[in-house]
């Protein structure tokens, strides 16, 4: 008890905040299915898939041939991403108050199935999954979106 105390009037000193923490409130959901080669792209490094990982604004999903991942989000949305995709996270936030926030992420190849979840249900009109091509609002509640061919240059 004393140390934490210790370490506590050291951050509050120095002006810096716990990193863990910090960390952790940037997460924006959690991994919870991984089949073979998953990794996601993150501040400029790849960082492998694994069930129970968090998941950040700005990641990058990027699945293998004949591999998959599944997501839960803070919202309770489901995202399946299947094989040989790349899924951008672009932003996402919500207010487990509210459920007031922003969802915006880009299938820029291969497929998405999506399950809403809270935010979509209160507000539709602040969800947008975009692919290289189309922007799509959200009206329902489950859909998969596919995009075919290379997704353009992208890797």
């Amino acid at each position: 008890m004393r140390s934490q105390a210790i370490q506590c009037v050291l951050l509050l000193a120095c002006g810096c905040p716990p990193v863990a923490n910090t960390y952790a409130a940037d997460s924006v959901g959690t991994v919870k299915t991984v089949k073979g080669a998953v990794h996601i792209e993150r501040a400029g490094q790849n960082v492998d898939a694994a069930i129970g990982g968090s998941v950040f604004g700005s990641d990058r999903i990027v699945t293998g041939p004949a591999s998959s991942v599944g997501i839960t989000l803070r919202d309770d949305t489901l995202l399946s991403e299947g094989a040989n995709s790349i899924l951008e996270l672009n932003k996402f936030a919500f207010d487990t108050t509210t459920y007031e926030g922003t969802l915006d992420a880009t299938i820029k190849r291969g497929s998405l199935a999506v399950v809403d979840g809270k935010l979509a249900k209160a507000n539709p009109e602040s969800v947008r999954y975009s692919t290289p091509t189309t922007t799509l609002g959200v009206r329902g509640t489950e859909f998969i979106i596919e995009v075919g061919g290379d997704g353009g240059s992208e890797r």
